[in-house]
């Protein structure tokens, strides 16, 4: 356990200094063999060990939950895009890319100019959830 957290700390310092202009912050505690939450760039990002189908479902039917309107969604075979918009007319942006075929990539983002953090993590923990 003492190695774990050792390279765990390790790891994290290296990141943070190779990454002094960017904004993260990391988010322990996720469930369910989903892993780490990680903030980078103004978006919230999450792997999941579900098929990329199911995990676009699975973002659709989040917003669908939280009330959001889905104004436009791009399907390619790689990656999705689904944009809605917040009852604050904020923009959300979802991301789902795939890794393999039961492991996917979520990244949300909600607001353009002053991401809103606390909408982002109500999304991607909806779409935990529903997976």
């Amino acid at each position: 356990m003492l190695i774990l957290r050792n390279l765990i700390g390790i790891f994290t310092g290296v990141f943070l200094l190779t990454n002094i202009c960017g904004c993260f912050l990391l988010l322990a505690g996720a469930a369910g063999g989903a892993g780490t939450s990680v903030w980078l760039s103004g978006k919230l990002s999450q792997e999941f060990q579900a098929p990329f189908d199911r995990t676009v479902s699975a973002a659709k039917s989040s917003l669908r939950m939280l009330r959001f309107d889905i104004i436009k969604e791009t399907v390619e075979k790689e990656v999705a895009q689904i944009i809605s918009k917040s009852r604050e007319g904020k923009n959300i942006w979802i991301d789902v890319r795939f890794i393999t075929d039961t492991r996917t990539k979520v990244e949300v983002r909600v607001g353009a100019v002053k991401p809103d953090t606390k909408t982002a993590e109500k999304i991607l923990q909806r779409i935990e959830r529903s997976l």
